[in-house]
Order: C-alpha cells, then sequence, then structure tokens
C-alpha cells in the first residue's frame, strides 16, 4: 500500500502499540480489528506521503527490496509489488489504492474491507470496481521468461560495465521509459527519458559515473530482475527493469540513499 518498506514499518509499529493496550475481552474478532487499525494508519501515512511527495525532487520511485528468488515464483505475489505496478498503484487515490490491495492481493470479502476503510459495502464495491479497472488499463503486459530477463539484465549489465551498447539496443522496446529517483541528494533525471535511442544515449553519456570502478550484480529487485550497482565498491544505487514480450519496456534507477536500506541482504516477502 506504501511503496516503502520504512514506512509501513512504523505502520506495524504504531499497529502493535494500539493493540498492546487493547482490552481484548472487548474485541469479537481480532484479524479483522488487526486489519482495520493497520488499514487506517496505512491510509492516513499514504495522506502524509501525498504531500511530501509534491516538493520532491524528480521523479518519485518506490523503495526497491531486494528479495529471495522464490519470491519470483508466485506470479501474482511478485507482480503486487514489483517497481512497474507500484507505480500503477501510485496512480490511484489512497481510498482506491487501499481497497484494490485488501480485495485483489489479500482477497479479503467486501464487508470486511467496508469495516477497515469505514465504507458501506455497496461503496466499497463501487471504489474496488473503478480501482480494477484503473489498474487493468495501465497494468504492465507480462512479465518475460527466465531466459528473457537474464538476456535483459545482462545487457544491462554490460553496458553499465563496459559502455557496450549493442546488445542493449537490441532488447529495449521501441517505447521504453527509463526513470531514476536521486531524491535531490544525488544526480538523476529530473523528467522520464523514453526511446530506446535515448535511453541508450543516457547510458552512453553517463547515466553512472565514468570515473569510478562500476560493478552491477544482478540480483531480484521486488520479486523481479534487477541490478545491483557499485561505485568504487560501494552501493549507488539498484536498476529494477520490467521485460514484455523479450523486450525492456522499463527501467527504474533509485539512487536516493534513503531508499536503499533494504538492498544489502534480501527482504522476506509473502502473504
Amino acid at each position: 500500500m506504501l511503496g516503502s518498506a520504512a514506512d509501513a514499518e512504523d505502520v506495524l509499529q504504531e499497529t502493535w502499540l494500539r493493540w498492546a493496550g487493547v482490552d481484548l475481552a472487548g474485541v469479537r474478532e481480532e484479524r479483522a480489528y488487526l486489519v482495520r487499525i493497520v488499514t487506517r494508519q496505512a491510509l492516513d501515512r499514504l495522506r502524509t506521503l501525498g504531500r511530501r511527495k509534491e516538493s520532491y525532487v524528480g521523479p518519485w520511485l518506490p523503495e526497491p527490496l531486494l528479495t529471495a528468488p522464490d519470491v519470483a515464483e508466485d506470479v501474482e505475489l511478485a507482480d503486487s509489488v514489483s517497481m512497474a505496478m507500484l507505480l500503477v498503484l501510485e496512480t490511484l487515490q489512497p481510498i482506491e489504492r487501499a481497497v484494490f490491495v485488501l480485495r485483489e492481493v489479500f482477497d479479503l470479502d467486501y464487508d470486511e474491507i467496508a469495516e477497515a476503510v469505514g465504507k458501506s459495502p455497496n461503496a466499497v464495491r463501487q471504489i474496488a470496481y473503478r480501482a480494477r479497472a484503473h489498474v487493468a488499463a495501465r497494468r504492465p503486459r507480462g512479465t518475460g521468461s527466465p531466459a528473457e530477463h537474464r538476456a535483459a539484465l545482462q545487457a544491462f549489465q554490460r553496458a553499465v560495465e563496459t559502455g557496450e551498447l549493442q546488445s542493449l539496443l537490441d532488447i529495449l522496446a521501441p517505447d521504453v521509459v527509463a526513470l531514476s529517483d536521486g531524491g535531490g541528494v544525488k544526480h538523476a533525471l529530473l523528467r522520464p527519458v523514453v526511446g530506446a535511442g535515448n535511453v541508450a544515449r543516457l547510458l552512453a553519456v553517463g547515466w553512472w559515473k565514468r570515473d569510478a570502478e562500476r560493478s552491477a550484480e544482478l540480483v531480484q529487485i521486488n520479486g523481479g530482475p534487477g541490478l545491483l550497482i557499485r561505485l568504487n565498491g560501494e552501493i549507488d544505487g539498484v536498476v529494477a527493469v520490467h521485460v514484455e514480450n523479450g523486450y525492456v519496456t522499463g527501467a527504474y534507477h533509485v539512487r536516493n540513499p534513503e531508499k536503499l536500506s533494504r538492498v544489502e541482504r534480501p527482504t522476506a516477502v509473502s502473504r
């Protein structure tokens, strides 16, 4: 719901503190009670994040997570936490996002969602319908095979480490979109770069520093293919890619140091 592990942990901590002070004798159904607290805390945090993003320098990308390979085996779970999908969810209003996640990811019934968000079941059904249609119209199509992922990442890896771009040009979709997030702290793109030629030229002129020793490790980022980039041995950022029909349609480069705390070791993701 939040696109940020740090904010999610804050919400869980706040929920735990509230839960610790509850008289359990007055709680009819513990799970539903906890879902309601977490959802409402997350909605409050979403509104706060929305205000922060209004003054954010450059594009905002979700916080990347280094995930274990088994996350990718659960296709629906991997899709729900992917960079591309989280960016689609960013286009929903907070209440729409909460309803969509509770219904589509966690399969809660409408009555339980209504309790969690403080709406009637009929209103929740309408919100769910609108959110589902909105996401369906923007949802990335297909994720590509493991072999296609490997080819895409290896081409990016060669481009990062050697500057060799031809193999990268071969797998970039004509309308590929590159986004980077430096948060005003690290150098990054201030607006999206669109098109295979433009993205390739971006790499050629130095998406990464050319006067440093660069390495790119193949990893899983948010349940999908990605690269962990190091400059002079220090983590400098990550690149998550989205592959459709054998071509890279999205490249998401996160350099903001505040968002890189979850790429040093895998984060457990389950449902």
